[in-house]
Order: C-alpha cells, then sequence, then structure tokens
C-alpha cells in the first residue's frame, strides 16, 4: 500500500467534500417541490414565511455561536389547599380532582370541609 500523503489526503477530502455537496442539493430539491406544494395548497405567501421566521414559529431557533438555550425554570410549588382528614393526602385545588375528593363528595361533602386552614 502507498504511503498517504498530507496533500493527498487533503485532495481526497475535498473530493469527498464536492461530492457530499452534490448529494445534498439533489436531495433539496424533492424537499423545496413540497414546500412549494403546501405553500400553493394553504396559500402561503413568502411573506407569512418571512414574519413567522421572524418570531420563531419554524420550531427551530437559530443560535449564533455556541450559545445554549436558556433553561426551563423549576416548577413553583404550590401549597395544598385541601387535606383528606383520615388518610392525610392532599390537593392543591389544580387539575383534576383526586378520587378520595370526588368520593367525598358523591357522598354529600363539600370541598370546605376539607379546606386547610391558613
Amino acid at each position: 500500500m502507498a504511503k498517504e500523503t498530507y496533500q493527498s489526503l487533503q485532495a481526497q477530502i475535498r473530493k469527498l467534500q464536492e461530492k457530499a455537496e452534490t448529494v445534498r442539493l439533489k436531495q433539496r430539491q424533492p424537499i423545496v417541490a413540497s414546500i412549494l406544494r403546501s405553500m400553493q395548497e394553504y396559500s402561503i405567501t413568502l411573506d407569512e414565511l418571512k414574519a413567522a421566521q421572524a418570531k420563531g414559529v419554524s420550531g427551530r431557533k437559530r443560535s449564533v455561536g455556541t450559545a445554549k438555550p436558556a433553561a426551563k425554570a423549576p416548577a413553583r410549588q404550590v401549597a395544598p389547599k385541601y387535606r383528606h382528614p383520615e388518610t392525610g393526602e392532599t390537593w392543591t385545588g389544580r387539575g383534576k380532582p383526586p378520587r378520595w375528593l370526588v368520593a367525598a363528595e358523591g357522598a354529600g361533602a363539600t370541598r370546605d370541609q376539607f379546606l386547610i386552614a391558613q
């Protein structure tokens, strides 16, 4: 096997990069055609696309450099508002009511009876 030189490797890299670019351009053609069909079907204008891109609606934002997206703030803890007197189970009053509260209400109790004094 012949000894490879730096120059020969660089030449191979250039050829592969050119080939990769050619393949990438060929693969883009059907995507562009699909986008144009969708634009026609939904009467989307270039101005609408530009406005959506400016707002970041595209689903993917471009970032400059290597900046990482900001982390979400941790969910704020909410104090419980209702407590079951026998089991001590609690509920914040947000979301779907727990089964114990639904059952108690079905038996004639009111939510006010389970309020935690604050």
